[in-house]
Formats: C-alpha cells, sequence, structure tokens
C-alpha cells in the first residue's frame, strides 16, 4: 500500500486521451501544479502512464475516494488511479519544442485549466515586468494552448520562469506551466492578438484566413478565437472560452457550432403532465432559458428560447427523440427567431436557477442525452440515501445509489432503470427542497455506480 501523496498516478492511459483530457478528471477536486505524460514508445497501443501532482494531499485523497468507487473512464477507455510513490514532481513535461530546465531566452509556455481567453496583449501584460519581451506566438497543440515568448536575454527568462512558474494568470485558472524553449529564434509575420513582433510594430496584421504562424503549432483551432486552419469559429464570442475549456478545443460529433437561431419548438409534449417550469429543468442543462411559451392552439407544442444559438443546437441535438411521459418528444429549430413576450409567456432571463451563469464550462461538459443516471448536488450534509430515494422514487424503479462527499458537499448519483424514469426524475425534482436544501439535478454520463 502506498502512503497518501499529492501525487496520483494513473494507468492505461491510451494514446488518444491528451492533456487536457486529464485535466478535465481531476481538475473538478482542486488545483492541479503539473502534469507529466510518460509514453512507453515501444509498446504497441503506445499505451501511457501519466503523474498528476494536486495542490496538496487533502485534495488527492478526495480525488481517490470519489474514483475508488466510480470507475474513471476518458473517451471510453478505463483508467485506473493510485497515490504514486513520489511525494513531489521534480521533472517537467518535455516537449518538442522545449528543453526543460536548459536556460534559454525563449519560453514555452503552456496554460492549464483556461477559463477566459489568452491573448498577446494579457501575455505581454504578465511577462514584461521581468524584462523586455522581444517576441510572442500563441498556438494550440494537444497539450493545450501554448505560447512562445522571447525575452532579449537569457537572465530576463531565467528571472520570469522562476517567478511565474506554477502561478494563475487569473484566480484559481489559466494556470502558467513554463519551461525553456529549444528554439533560438522566433518568427513573425504578423503583428495582432496570436502573435507580435515587439520590435517591428510596422507589420501586417495578417492576411485573412491564414493562420498566424505555421509551423508553430497545429493551425487553427485558438480556442475557437479564430476560423483560421481547422479551428471552429464560434459565433457566441462572450462563451467561446467557456466551449473551448469544456470541449477540449473542439465540439462534440454532430455540433457545428455555427447556428445561430435561438429558439426551439417542442412537439408531441404529453399536454396532461407537462409545464413551463418541467421544461425549464430540462432544456436549461444545455444552456440558459430566456422564456418558454407553451402554444394554446397546439398544446403538444411549446416554444423555448434558449440562451444563444449554441446552447439552442445543444438542445436540439440532444433531446431529439428523447422519452418523457410516455411521449418522444420532437424538438427542432424555430422559424421565430425570438418569442415575444407576451402574458402567455414564462420568463425566466433573470433566472437564479439558470445554469451557465457561473461555471459555464464545467456545465457544457456535462451535456449529454439524457441517460438511466442522474447526480444531485447542492445536498444537506446530513442527508441519507433513504432520504434521497423517498424523495425520488415516484419516479421509478431506483437500481443504486451512491452518496459521497467532494470538497466539503454532499453529492449522489442514482440509477433508474430507464432513461425515460431518470428524465421524469430530472424535471419534477430539479430545484426543490429536500431536507431544507434546494437541489440540483443533471445527468450523469456514468455507466454504473
Amino acid at each position: 500500500m502506498t502512503d497518501p501523496s499529492k501525487v496520483i498516478h494513473v494507468r492505461n492511459v491510451g494514446h488518444e486521451i491528451s492533456e487536457n483530457d486529464l485535466l478535465q478528471l481531476f481538475q473538478p477536486f482542486g488545483v492541479i501544479t503539473k502534469l507529466v505524460m510518460l509514453r512507453a514508445k515501444n509498446q504497441v497501443d503506445f499505451a501511457t502512464m501519466a503523474l498528476i501532482q494536486m495542490q496538496d494531499i487533502p485534495t488527492a485523497v478526495n480525488a481517490l475516494q470519489f474514483y475508488a468507487n466510480v470507475q474513471p473512464s476518458i473517451r471510453g477507455r478505463n483508467v485506473y488511479v493510485q497515490f504514486s510513490s513520489h511525494q513531489e514532481l521534480t521533472t517537467m513535461d518535455q516537449n518538442t519544442q522545449g528543453r526543460g530546465d536548459e536556460p534559454n531566452r525563449i519560453l514555452l509556455v503552456t496554460i492549464h485549466h483556461m477559463l477566459y481567453p489568452i491573448t498577446v496583449d494579457v501575455l505581454h501584460q504578465v511577462f514584461s515586468p521581468h524584462g523586455f519581451v522581444e517576441k510572442i506566438v500563441t498556438f494550440q497543440k494537444s497539450a493545450g494552448f501554448q505560447a512562445l515568448i522571447q525575452y532579449q536575454s537569457r537572465q530576463n527568462a531565467v528571472v520570469a520562469r522562476t517567478a511565474l512558474q506554477g502561478r494563475n494568470i487569473y484566480d484559481g485558472c489559466c494556470q502558467l506551466d513554463i519551461q525553456f524553449s529549444n528554439l533560438d529564434e522566433l518568427q513573425v509575420n504578423y503583428n495582432n492578438e496570436r502573435s507580435r513582433d515587439f520590435t517591428n510594430p510596422n507589420l501586417p496584421t495578417e492576411q485573412k484566413g491564414r493562420s498566424s504562424q505555421p509551423g508553430y503549432g497545429e493551425a487553427g483551432g485558438m480556442y475557437g478565437l479564430q476560423a483560421a486552419g481547422r479551428g471552429v469559429a464560434f459565433p457566441q464570442m462572450a462563451n467561446a472560452a467557456a466551449i473551448a475549456t469544456a470541449f477540449g478545443g473542439g465540439l462534440p460529433p454532430g455540433i457545428s457550432g455555427t447556428n445561430e437561431r435561438c429558439t426551439v419548438l417542442v412537439s408531441n409534449l404529453n399536454p396532461d403532465r407537462i409545464d413551463e417550469d418541467k421544461l425549464f429543468n430540462l432544456f436549461s442543462i444545455y444552456g440558459n432559458i430566456v422564456r418558454i411559451k407553451l402554444l394554446r392552439n397546439k398544446p403538444d407544442h411549446a416554444l423555448i428560447q434558449m440562451g444563444d444559438g449554441f446552447q439552442a443546437e445543444l438542445a436540439v441535438h440532444f433531446l431529439k427523440g428523447a422519452l418523457i411521459f410516455g411521449k418522444q418528444l420532437e424538438v427542432n429549430f424555430s422559424k421565430h427567431p425570438n418569442i415575444t413576450q407576451g402574458a402567455e409567456t414564462h420568463e425566466y432571463v433573470n433566472s437564479n436557477l439558470n445554469r451557465f451563469n457561473r461555471n459555464a464550462a464545467k456545465n457544457y461538459r456535462y451535456c449529454c442525452s439524457p441517460t438511466k443516471m442522474i447526480h444531485l448536488s447542492t445536498l444537506p450534509l446530513e442527508i441519507t440515501e433513504e432520504e434521497i430515494v423517498s424523495h425520488l422514487e415516484e419516479h421509478g424503479t431506483i437500481l443504486n445509489t451512491k452518496l459521497f462527499e467532494m470538497n466539503g458537499k454532499k453529492q449522489a448519483l442514482v440509477m433508474f432503470e430507464t432513461e425515460e424514469q431518470a428524465t421524469e426524475a430530472l424535471v419534477c425534482k430539479h430545484a426543490t427542497s429536500l431536507a431544507g436544501s434546494i437541489i440540483r439535478i443533471s445527468f450523469s454520463q456514468l455507466q454504473s455506480i
């Protein structure tokens, strides 16, 4: 048995699993200070192990206690976690453009847990206090969002790395992982939000449609902030960083990210059992709700206006064909751009139950089609599994439950016999009171408890 450590050893990490995937697995438990992936190159399937260093031992203990009861899985592959024999990581993750600890005037910077857009101007503000920054190039690679920072002198780079390694640009996110690069000189062709030569202010801003610095990283893909190369351009710029963080810079299969229609038409509802609040509970899993209107001349139809086109696309994609109250839903984009406010509309734009006003990246990551498993949070600390079952059992057969604690807060997983039963429990019991607390319910993507 290995003694508890803030370093977690992860096994069976396939070649298809990225650093961002591992970060998403452990970031809910606390701050990750280092991540090292070690490739077994001689093996046929390129299996990998990873070492993840949490901020402290209690955070690592919480993560392993949770995954002792819930099998962690990434991209369909089960991974296995245990405490590492290392109490502290000293090995830097090596990169084709990084040499690790050998000083150089060019720094390779990887930004983890990126919840806000990072531009050249932001990076310059962070790094310029430690010396004259000559050039900055940003790009997207499998390790995440990265930047190359070229100082005037090697000593400036050493000072900056010592002062900034492991620090956050913003409170609780955008963590800096800094190595020395093996490049001797950065080539900058354009001065824009992705690259800048501070010694040559007369460079053009960029030829439209071309990626800024091909050769340093994968073309485009800069967290949805430009449409060059293979990148995805999100029209909803306010949510671009959260969307990119949630989906690793890409999008779920079947989602274009280009839809601008915010209103969806839902049909084949059960008019005897559905109402606006139940529709809100279901559709708010995929985005903020502005208003809902049940059509009186077609009582099995409703219009739902989402916060933006991307959220509407998620709702249409994940809820089309969902079963609820004995009916299979039809969900399509409406020809109406919005719902006119009136006596027959229910307003939700200012509702504090809209999920995406806070922790948007986390909520985007949880988007999925209805499942048999629901996740309950904001539970009272003294709650019991029996009370949870009593609160939900009217909606169907409960096969299993699991009550656990994460970051000092009680949460639960409840497995129903069918997706329809789980969906009914969610739409009827989300935002209801249980033992004095207003509970939150969402679908879980876990297959078993």
